[in-house]
């Protein structure tokens, strides 16, 4: 799959303002698994909902694909994600220069996150 020109990525708001300061976003993920976890915006909020379901201070990070010097590969979620559907995992830390925007990302009152729109 090509890589698309904006992804997306979620951490909580300590967590983007301690990258502000180091210049990277280096979440757990990149220990554990190797990689952060990224991706479209059509797709986000699966992984918010899987994850982070009711939180109230994620903020949603819009990434210039250019920018990043890390790989990403696009690979398999779930097998409970949609048929076929592949997530950018990127292969080093997120620099802070590569983020193009940053807004507030909440729930619904269910406790749930809806898609982006547009």
């Amino acid at each position: 799959m090509s890589s698309a020109p904006v992804l997306v990525h979620l951490c909580g708001s300590d967590e983007w303002r301690r990258a502000q300061r180091s210049g990277v976003h280096a979440p757990d993920s990149l220990d554990s698994a190797g990689f952060v976890h990224l991706s479209t915006p059509a797709q986000v909020h699966l992984p918010a909902n899987r994850l982070y379901a009711g939180r109230t201070d994620l903020m949603l990070l819009r990434v210039d694909a250019a920018r990043l010097a890390s790989p990403v590969r696009w690979e398999p979620g779930l097998p409970t994600d949609p048929d076929g559907m592949v997530f950018p995992h990127l292969y080093g830390p997120l620099p802070v220069a590569a983020v193009i925007s940053v807004t507030a990302y909440r729930p619904g009152s269910d406790g749930r996150f809806p898609p982006l729109e547009g």
